[in-house]
């Protein structure tokens, strides 16, 4: 095997993988969109299989920039998710409240003011030194 097959050899595998890669992400792509319907999906996946490169070409022209756009909303709802799930642990962590002292001090504040009762001052202060 000379240099240059070997060139070529590597060239196409290069592009057959990429190809491969590009198809996934397709399928992963007509599989996760919710306003497909069934028999859209199904005819874009018989017309991949079979015409492949063909396939896959109109399909990045036509959808393409959906693709995009629902890739980037998946992201965002993700981060969403997972900020919201940050602010509960934390929130529900015993160093985000601050120190015993504080809540004491707060919830003292509260009963001077009126806003709460003994018995739920007691309640928090118990919850404090736990």
């Amino acid at each position: 095997m000379s240099f240059w097959d070997f060139l070529w050899f590597f060239f196409w595998t290069y592009i057959f993988i990429s190809f491969i890669i590009i198809l996934f992400q397709m399928f992963a792509d007509l599989f996760r969109d919710r306003n497909l319907n069934g028999w859209a999906k199904a005819l874009w996946i018989i017309f991949l299989v079979f015409i492949p490169f063909l396939g896959a070409l109109i399909y990045l022209v036509v959808r393409g920039r959906g693709m995009a756009e629902r890739q980037a909303a998946r992201m965002m709802v993700a981060q969403s998710e997972n900020d919201a799930y940050i602010r509960t642990v934390a929130a529900s962590s015993p160093a985000a409240s601050g120190s015993a002292t504080d809540d004491i001090a707060k919830a003292k504040g509260l009963l001077d003011s009126g806003a709460i009762t003994q018995a739920e001052y007691d309640a928090l202060k118990a919850r404090a030194l736990s």
